[in-house]
C-alpha cells in the first residue's frame, strides 16, 4: 500500500460502506475452461460498517466467502451437483453521510448531456417498482 493521499471520496466520514459482491452457481461437470458457458450469478449489494477502505475491503471479501457456505454443495432434483463459487467484488463505494431512518443518499449517479426523455423514462410508477412485484 503506497503513502499516498487518499482523496476525500474514497473516504467514508461515517464508516459505512457499499460493497457489490459477485457470486455464480457452477455444477460439477461444467467445461471449466469454457467462460462462454452460461450459468445463474448473484449480485449482492450490502452495507457494511468499517475504519477505512482497506477494512472495508476485508469485510467485504469476508461476507463474500461466508455468504456461500449454507449454499455449496446443491444437488438438483436430476441429480447434478454443484456448489455457489464467490467471484469477488464489482464495487466498493464509500457512503458519506450518517445512517437516518428517514432517509439516506448512499449512491448516486451524475449524467451530463442526457436527454430529458431519457431520464424521465428511468421514472417508475409504484406498480412498476421492484418492492411492489409479487410475482413468483
Amino acid at each position: 500500500m503506497s503513502n499516498q493521499r487518499i482523496p476525500g471520496r474514497n473516504k467514508s466520514p461515517y464508516g459505512w460502506w457499499v460493497a457489490t459482491i459477485i457470486e455464480r452457481f457452477q455444477f460439477d461437470d461444467e467445461e471449466l475452461d469454457n467462460m462462454r458457458r452460461r450459468c445463474r450469478a448473484f449480485s449482492n449489494v450490502v452495507i457494511l460498517k468499517a475504519d477505512d477502505r482497506e477494512q472495508a475491503y476485508q469485510k467485504a471479501i469476508q461476507y463474500g466467502k461466508s455468504g456461500i457456505e449454507d449454499k455449496s454443495d446443491w444437488t438438483n432434483d436430476k441429480g447434478r451437483r454443484g456448489r455457489w463459487i464467490f467471484e469477488g467484488l464489482s464495487s466498493l463505494i464509500p457512503i458519506y453521510d450518517e445512517l437516518d431512518p428517514e432517509g439516506t443518499e448512499i449512491l448516486f449517479d451524475d449524467d451530463n448531456g442526457i436527454t430529458v426523455g431519457r431520464v424521465k423514462s428511468w421514472v417508475r410508477s409504484k406498480e412498476e417498482l421492484e418492492a411492489f412485484d409479487d410475482t413468483e
